[in-house]
C-alpha cells in the first residue's frame, strides 16, 4: 500500500457506519503535499467525521489513512501521538481559552510539546500572531476579540508548532462576508508563505473557490467528485452542479450528467 511521492495524506477505501447510517462510504483520495485541498458538502455528509478519522479520533469500519506512508488506522497509541504532531487544527469556533490572553492561547501548545523556555515560547507565539496580522494583540483578552480576530488567533495557534498539515473546520463559520474574504486572503497568503498542506472542510462555496487548489465534494458519505479546481467546475455530476449553481455560473457539461447517487443503496 503506497501513495505517490507528492501525496502527504492517502485515504483508501474509508468506510464508517453509525448503526444503520452510512456516514463514509468507500472514500478514496490523495491529498497533495504543499497545496490547499477543500472538501465541500452539505451538512451531515461526513465532512467532520472524515477529519476525526484523519487525526485518529475515530476508527473506521474499513479502509486506511496513510500519513507520509504510515497508517493511522489500527496504529498504536504511541504511533498515533507521533502522527498527530504533524497536524495543526483550526476549530470552527476557534476553541480558545477565554481566561488566557491571545498570546498565551497561541503559546499554550508550546508548553506541552516543546522544551522551549518561557521567553522562547513568548517569541514564537508573538511571531505567529504577527503572521496573522495581530502583532499588537499578544496581551489582549480573548473576550475582547472580534469573531475574525478569534479565527486569526486560532490560526496562529495551529501553525505555532510548525506542523506539516493544518486542518480547518468551517473556518468562515459565523463570519460576515467581508470578514470571510479577509480570512480567505489570509489562508491563501499563509499557505504560500509556509508551503505546508492545508485541508479545509466547508459548505462555503465562495471560500472554496477563493482558496482551493483541489476540491472534493462529499454527498451522503460518497466522494462524488474530486479534482483540481478548474476540472471540478467542469463536473458532470448532477448533485455537484446543483450544490454549486447558486454561487457559480458553471460551463455546460461536456457530456450527459451523472445522476444523483441513491442513498437507499448505502443503508
Amino acid at each position: 500500500m503506497t501513495a505517490p511521492n507528492d501525496t502527504i495524506l492517502h485515504i483508501q477505501n474509508l468506510s464508517k457506519r453509525f448503526g444503520s447510517l452510512v456516514v463514509l462510504d468507500d472514500v478514496t483520495m490523495d491529498i497533495p503535499r504543499g497545496k490547499t485541498t477543500v472538501i465541500l458538502g452539505p451538512s451531515g455528509t461526513g465532512k467532520s467525521v472524515l477529519l476525526k478519522h484523519i487525526v485518529g479520533l475515530l476508527e473506521p469500519d474499513a479502509g486506511h489513512i496513510l500519513i507520509d506512508g504510515v497508517d493511522m488506522c489500527g496504529a498504536s497509541a504511541k504511533t498515533r501521538d507521533r502522527l498527530r504532531r504533524k497536524f495543526g487544527m483550526l476549530f470552527q469556533d476557534g476553541a480558545l481559552f477565554d481566561n488566557l490572553s491571545a498570546g498565551d492561547n497561541v503559546a499554550f501548545p508550546l508548553r506541552f510539546h516543546t522544551t522551549l523556555s518561557e521567553s522562547e515560547r513568548h517569541d514564537r507565539a508573538a511571531a505567529a500572531l504577527a503572521r496573522v496580522e495581530l502583532a499588537s494583540a499578544y496581551d489582549r483578552p480573548t473576550a475582547a476579540l472580534s469573531g475574525g480576530q478569534r479565527k486569526r488567533v486560532g490560526l496562529a495557534r495551529a501553525i505555532v508548532l510548525e506542523p506539516e498539515i493544518v486542518l480547518f473546520d468551517e473556518p468562515n463559520s459565523g463570519l460576515d462576508p467581508m470578514t470571510s474574504d479577509t480570512i480567505d486572503e489570509l489562508i491563501v497568503r499563509m499557505q504560500h508563505e509556509l508551503g505546508i498542506t492545508f485541508l479545509v472542510i466547508t459548505h462555503d462555496i465562495p471560500q472554496a473557490l477563493n482558496i482551493a487548489d483541489q476540491i472534493g465534494m462529499l454527498y451522503q458519505g460518497k466522494l462524488v467528485e474530486y479534482a483540481d479546481k478548474a476540472t471540478f467546475l467542469q463536473t458532470r455530476q448532477e448533485i455537484v452542479r446543483r450544490f454549486l449553481k447558486r454561487n457559480v455560473d458553471l460551463p455546460p457539461p461536456t457530456g450527459s450528467l451523472i445522476p444523483v447517487p441513491d442513498a437507499a443503496t448505502r443503508r
